[in-house]
């Protein structure tokens, strides 16, 4: 398995650990909806949660939440608009990033709520 491939597997691990750990119930992994994929969807306080995540081995070439792109949150919208179709939810919706430095075989994780607006 190449590096990348490898680092993004740790990243969503740890990203769904660390979730779980504050509360949020994982629903759903690496959904795909036509071309999207969600790395993670969660809940919390009835608040669906629609979770990309990014992992990097080193911040020189920007931090991991800088990463992600208007096309990427657009694929994400449509992602989170089919399965909230497809699941009937009724709560509210919000887009979070978890950003994932790993660094000396360890993760260091920063968690952006409600990061699109």
């Amino acid at each position: 398995m190449a590096h990348n491939t490898r680092l993004g597997k740790q990243g969503e691990e740890a990203a769904a650990a660390y979730l779980q750990a504050m509360g949020y119930q994982i629903l759903a992994r690496n959904f795909r909806y036509r071309r999207a994929e969600v790395d993670i969807i969660a809940a919390k306080d009835n608040v669906l949660v629609v979770v990309e995540v990014k992992t990097r081995s080193t911040h020189y070439f920007g931090y991991p939440e800088e990463s992600v792109s208007a096309a990427k949150e657009n694929l994400l919208l449509m992602a989170a608009d089919y399965y909230i179709e497809e699941t009937n939810w009724q709560h509210d919706v919000r887009f979070d990033i978890v950003s994932i430095l790993w660094q000396e075989d360890q993760p260091r994780i920063w968690h952006f709520e409600d990061a699109f607006h």
